[in-house]
This record gives C-alpha cells, sequence and structure tokens, in this order.
C-alpha cells in the first residue's frame, strides 16, 4: 500500500472514530430521554420484568421511576461518550457502562418470550423483542472499540 493510500485510509479512520463516539452518544442521550415518557417505559416494562437480573427491581420501584432512573443513567453515559473530546478517561467511564447497558440488554434475549419467530422457529427473530435487541450486539461491539480507544488514548497521554 502506498505512503498516500495509507494517510488516506487512516484519515478516514479517525474520523470513522469521531463520527463513532458521536453516534453512540446521540443513541444514548435520544433513548435515555424516551425513558422519562409513558410510552417508553411500558415499551420496555416486558424485557425488565421477564429478565432474572432485572426483574426484582419492579417490586423495589415502579415502572416509571425505573424507567427515569435509566434515562439518567443513559444520558450520562451519552454525555461520557461526547467526553472524548475533553478527556479519553471520562469516555472511557461511558464506553465501560454503555458495554454493561448492551451486555444486559442482549441477556434479554434469553429471558423474553417471542424473541423467536414461533411460525419459522429458530433462527428467526420475531421484529419485537428480537429483532429489536439483535441490533445491541452491533451496539456492544461499538461500546468495545469506544472504550479501547478510550484505554489506548487515555493511556498514551498520561505516559507522555
Amino acid at each position: 500500500m502506498s505512503k498516500s493510500n495509507r494517510a488516506f485510509g487512516q484519515h478516514f479512520e479517525s474520523i470513522g472514530i469521531k463520527c463513532l463516539f458521536i453516534a453512540l452518544a446521540i443513541v444514548y442521550i435520544w433513548i435515555g430521554g424516551m425513558k422519562f415518557t409513558a410510552y417508553e417505559a411500558n415499551g420496555i416494562s416486558p424485557l425488565v420484568s421477564n429478565s432474572p437480573f432485572m426483574g426484582w427491581l419492579y417490586d423495589a420501584m415502579s415502572i416509571r421511576t425505573f424507567s427515569s432512573l435509566l434515562g439518567v443513567l443513559e444520558i450520562l453515559v451519552g454525555l461520557l461518550l461526547l467526553g472524548r473530546f475533553v478527556s479519553a478517561r471520562l469516555s472511557a467511564v461511558g464506553a465501560a457502562l454503555s458495554c454493561i447497558l448492551f451486555v444486559t440488554t442482549i441477556s434479554f434475549m434469553f429471558s423474553t418470550p417471542g424473541v423467536i419467530e414461533p411460525s419459522l422457529g429458530f433462527p428467526a427473530l420475531s421484529a419485537f423483542p428480537g429483532q429489536f435487541l439483535a441490533k445491541d450486539i452491533v451496539l456492544l461491539a461499538a461500546s468495545v472499540f469506544t472504550l479501547g480507544e478510550s484505554l489506548k488514548t487515555a493511556r498514551s497521554t498520561t505516559i507522555q
């Protein structure tokens, strides 16, 4: 590969990394904001209530309260990811939290009824909740990447 092609590729890679942080932040802030609505609180209720890890939360608080608290966390994660443009350490915290959140939502694929489309059988996914949850696999991968990039950058700035 020529030197100019490598530089061209590195330029687009740099743009892509910035876009990834911004896109993840937009997703978190937008969806986090929706968590303050009854529509979204009721929408996530079947996912949470069927989870062996999280179902107990509805015994401790209302569906709306849980959704609002989750919204606060998601907005915070989005802002921390945007913090990458100020501090790689901020975005590392946001990306780590993002990884935890997406591992949690992916776990719903194994606890929520209706993930597999019964008329087609496995591996056919239903539109909701199956395909809705499956997209979180990609978002988890993006979170892992942003965590690695943030940690690498934070480490290189502290070594210098």
